[in-house]
Formats: structure tokens, sequence, C-alpha cells
């Protein structure tokens, strides 16, 4: 036999070694188990990630249909100081969002519609304009507000001397400025849309008994000619009426008997009757 297999050393490493592998797939056993958990667990997580994408998805289609419609910045939840880069960035973000494609809220068709139209309105420079200048005449008017506001608080008016302007400019860009900001906005654009839609029936009616005008116009010219056609076409039967009535005039002097002269007695010659030409 060989001398390394009868020493006790020997047996005590074939032992560990065999111990040792049993203890290996012992571990690998355990990892086996250990890994299906972790598949399932990843599995769980994919599906909760999911699940909490799909509330988010759903949650910006209801914020974008619940915007004030005359306002694309609301829609893509902008300030009013972003930039044409800002509006197509953000797009591209919330687009993908609500994209039809990937939501699955039944309204979501909608929500991408009035996305794209926002950024549409805000890359157009006169819609944009107009937007903004809107905007401008609502911070206008809630710093004629203020005005008034630091008059009766003597405090306040001190410490925006004093600041030179700076305490206006940190107000400006508070969260409170900015939610009266956006609420001022919304009832100057309401009341230009209003007054523009007003304009329009105005022009609409304008248009519409202009019209009714014009078809009238039409009316009477269309039987004026039909009048005049018809005369037209009865000319020559009237004018053949006229030439029989003119021979039969003519006819019927020839063979007229023509009453007597009158005579009258004459004053020289009492015994002679004469005719007597008058006049």
């Amino acid at each position: 036999t060989h001398p390394r297999e009868s020493s006790p050393f020997g047996f005590f490493l074939l032992s560990s070694l065999f111990g040792r592998e049993g203890e290996g797939r012992d571990h690998q056993k355990k990892t086996k188990v250990m890994g299906d958990v972790k598949v399932d667990d990843d599995a769980i997580l994919k599906s909760f990630l999911a699940e909490v994408g799909e509330v988010e998805r759903d949650n910006e289609v209801v914020r974008i249909l619940s915007c004030f419609k005359l306002n694309p910045f609301e829609h893509l939840n902008l300030s009013f100081d972003s930039s044409t880069d800002d509006v197509k960035r953000q797009y591209r973000k919330i687009s993908l969002m609500v994209h039809p494609d990937k939501c699955k809220h039944p309204q979501a068709q909608e929500a991408f519609g009035a996305l794209a139209k926002a950024q549409q309105l805000l890359l157009n420079d006169q819609e944009r304009d107009y937007i903004l200048t809107q905007v401008q005449a609502a911070k206008e008017e809630l710093k004629m507000k203020r005005k008034k506001q630091l008059k009766k608080d003597t405090a306040s008016k001190i410490k925006s001397l004093v600041d030179e302007g700076k305490h206006e400019q940190i107000y400006e860009q508070s969260e409170e400025f900015q939610k009266e900001l956006k609420l001022k906005v919304r009832e100057i654009l309401t009341d230009q849309e209003w007054r523009r839609r007003k304009m329009a029936m105005r022009i609409s009616e304008e248009e519409g008994r202009l019209k009714k005008d014009e078809e009238e116009q039409k009316e009477i010219r269309k039987k004026k000619r039909e009048h005049e056609e018809q005369w037209e076409g009865t000319r020559e039967n009237r004018v053949s009426s006229w030439r029989d009535f003119m021979k039969a005039g003519k006819k019927a002097k020839k063979g007229e008997t023509r009453p007597p002269k009158l005579k009258t007695e004459d004053p020289n010659k009492s015994y002679v009757q004469r005719p007597v030409k008058k006049g």
C-alpha cells in the first residue's frame, strides 16, 4: 500500500476533502434555493415598479386634462419664463409618459393631443408673445395691488425702500406670488378669450346679415332678369298684335260714314244756307 494512504494525516486529508465536498453540495443547494427566492423578489420588484410607473402615467394624464385649457405652460408644467428649449425638453419627457402606446389610461390619447397642442402654441412666436403679454399684464396688476398693500404697511414699505427693490424681486420669485400670478393669468386669458368669442359672434352675425342681404339682392336681380326675358319673349306677339290693330283701324276709316257738315245762316243772305267751315 501507499504510505500516504495508511497514515493518519492522509486519512484526515481525505476525510476533510470529502467533507468539504459535501458541504459544497449543501452550499450549492442553499444558494440555488436563495437564488430562486432572489428571482422571485426581482419579479415582484419589477411588477411593483411597473405598477408605480403606471400610476404615475395615469396621474400625469389626469393632471394634463385638468389644466387650464388656455394656458399651454400649465400643460407642460413649466414656469412662464421657460425658454423654447425648455419647452422641447419637457414635451419629450412628458409625452413619453402619456403616449397611448405606453399608457393604458383611457384618455391617454386626449392628454397626448393636448400636450402636443401646448408645445405647438409655445413654439409659435405669435401665440407665445400673446400669452407672455397677458402674463406681463397680470404681473403689473399684481404689482399695483401689492403697492397699495405696502402703503398700509409702513414697515414693509421702509424695508422695500432700503432693499432697493430686492425685496420685491424675492417676493416675485416666491411660491405665493407664482400662485397668484397663475390665477391672475387664468383670469386675464379667460377675459380675453370671452371678448374674442363675442367679437367672433358679432362678426359672424354681421357676415350672416350681409349674406342675407346679398341673397335678397340676388333674388331681386333674378326676378328682374326673368321679367325682362319674359317681356322680350313676348315682343313679337306684342308687335304683331299692334300691327293687326293698326290694320283694323285703317279698314274702319275707309268704310266709315261721315256725319253731314253743319250749316249756319248767312245774315246777309237769309234765303241761302251753306256749310261754313269752323275756325
